[in-house]
């Protein structure tokens, strides 16, 4: 059954009811976008009915009002949810309770989440498995697409990945996993556009896409889900990274503080640099198939200054919430000048679609290669920016990011658990493992691309003092503890005069 409507009861229950279960549930949920919004409402905007009986299982699009402050009109974004509802309670399942219905026909009746039942997730795999590369399968409104001759196996059961926060996955068995996109924006996302791309390069670099779903939604083809081969021997690169550093520490504390035989990175046994190095030639062959597979420019002389007055703007803003930065706004902002300045040289500047919102946490290691994942950009830009071109050393410049953070988490972990300020000689420590993880990361994609990231030092500046500006914004209004990661950069970047190596 796959009726599709803007309905007022769900199997007897009315709407009304499941929003108004929904209303507190939803602030709760690590992928809702809303958090620290007042909600005016919820709504079901469409309903279809995919599972019937009991359980049955409904797919729903939901619109959530938003009361905006300082007189702006309200905003509404909207949610994908698979509705779980069961006559009677299932303990296993408690954990994903959106509520309970009491009373009249609907006493004890259970709405939850059912993307954690794998009873009735398995029906996604049978609809994916049905669908051919030359026929879709269309249940309702929700189309099903494949990509290439695969299908997935039926039959497995599904477990939700906990580690995921702006959308939800799960795994099938060992075969496959699943992103469901929580939050909706109409047109083709990202995450499923880079890949197709990337496979129709024919690139080893990514997990291979099997399958995805869609539906028109605000008057465009909208993906929903995208399936994909699961990594079974993946490891993901900021657990790597982090064991690394704590090797290196726990060396440092073994051999003692500040004496002659204090450790660098390169000789412990966890020295992460050869993995940089791997993953620098895995990052630089992905951005040249997006170069060779899709549409490329050139910034010239307009693009550049615009760019340059965003960051410059956001630096404004951010130094308006966090008073931390204003020392450095000046020295900063000539990271911007020089930017711009490079278009009025005529410097080239190549623009190509690149990852968006890349760090060590967006790879996985497998027994054989690095393998990127998540190309879906950063969820809270709008799709238009998503989905344009930028410079490829933008993701550099993340990763670079990334790597500062990882030589820092352990040292700020300790201070926020009350073990006071990192002993001199482990901050040098940690300084030195990201230096040398930074360098090796540039070199190997200066090795398997067409550009040395360090020879484009006005560049690399710029987006990197862009991306710690957002940093010290982020910290400050959720992890305060972890502000210093990001300060300690900014200090850097105002400090610096880029040079070319």
């Amino acid at each position: 059954m796959t009726k599709s409507t803007r309905p007022q009861e769900l199997r007897g229950i009315p709407v009304d009811a499941v929003c108004g279960r929904l209303l507190p549930w939803l602030p709760r949920q690590r992928w809702f976008a809303g958090k620290g919004r007042t909600i005016r409402g919820v709504e079901v905007v469409s309903a279809v009915e995919v599972v019937a009986g009991d359980p049955a299982m409904f797919h729903l699009v939901l619109a959530v009002e938003h009361q905006a402050a300082g007189g702006h009109p309200a905003t509404v974004d909207h949610y994908q949810l698979l509705l779980g509802i069961r006559s009677r309670r299932i303990e296993r399942l408690d954990y994903a309770t959106i509520g309970r219905l009491r009373g009249g026909t609907s006493d004890g009746t259970v709405l939850y989440d059912a993307t954690h039942d794998s009873e009735l997730t398995g029906w996604l795999l049978e609809r994916f498995a049905a669908a051919t590369p030359e026929a879709p399968e269309a249940s309702g409104p929700l189309v099903f697409r494949r990509y290439g001759e695969r299908a997935p196996r039926t039959g497995l059961a599904g477990l939700v990945v906990g580690a995921e926060q702006s959308n939800t996955s799960i795994v099938f068995g060992d075969d496959v996993i699943m992103k469901l996109f929580r939050r909706l924006t109409p047109g083709v996302n990202p995450d499923l556009e880079l890949c197709l791309a990337l496979a129709d390069a024919g690139s080893r670099r990514i997990p291979q896409p099997v399958a995805w779903f869609e539906a028109e939604f605000a008057g465009e083809t909208t993906t929903l889900g995208l399936l994909q081969d699961y990594l079974r021997t993946g490891t993901d690169g900021w657990e790597l990274a982090k064991t690394s550093v704590r090797d290196l520490y726990a060396d440092q504390d073994l051999h003692g503080i500040g004496t002659a035989d204090e450790l660098r990175a390169h000789e412990v046994g966890g020295d992460f640099a050869g993995e940089s190095f791997r993953l620098g030639v895995a990052t630089a062959e992905v951005h040249a198939d997006l170069a060779r597979t899709l549409p490329t420019q050139v910034a010239g002389e307009d693009e550049l200054a615009d760019l340059a007055d965003q960051m410059s703007r956001r630096l404004d803003s951010a130094a308006g919430i966090v008073p931390e930065l204003l020392p450095y706004t000046d020295r900063l902002r000539d990271a911007y000048r020089d930017l711009g300045r490079l278009g009025r040289e005529g410097h080239p500047v190549p623009l190509q679609r690149i990852h968006g919102d890349f760090h060590l946490g967006q790879v996985m290691r497998t027994a054989t290669r690095w393998v990127l994942i998540d190309f879906e950009g950063e969820p809270a830009q709008p799709l238009g920016e998503r989905r344009a071109a930028h410079s490829p050393l933008r993701d550099v410049a993340a990763m670079l990011r990334s790597f500062d953070y990882a030589a820092r988490h352990l040292l700020t972990e300790r201070r926020a658990g009350g073990a006071g300020a990192p002993a001199p000689h482990l901050v040098r420590r940690a300084e030195e493992w990201a230096m040398r993880n930074r360098d090796a990361f540039c070199a190997g994609y200066a090795k398997a691309g067409q550009v040395d990231p360090r020879a484009e030092p006005v560049l690399l500046r710029a987006f990197e003092t862009d991306k710690a500006v957002y940093e010290v914004v982020y910290e400050s209004g959720n992890r305060p503890s972890w502000l210093p990661v990001p300060m300690s950069a900014i200090r850097r970047l105002a400090e610096r005069t880029p040079q070319p190596h």
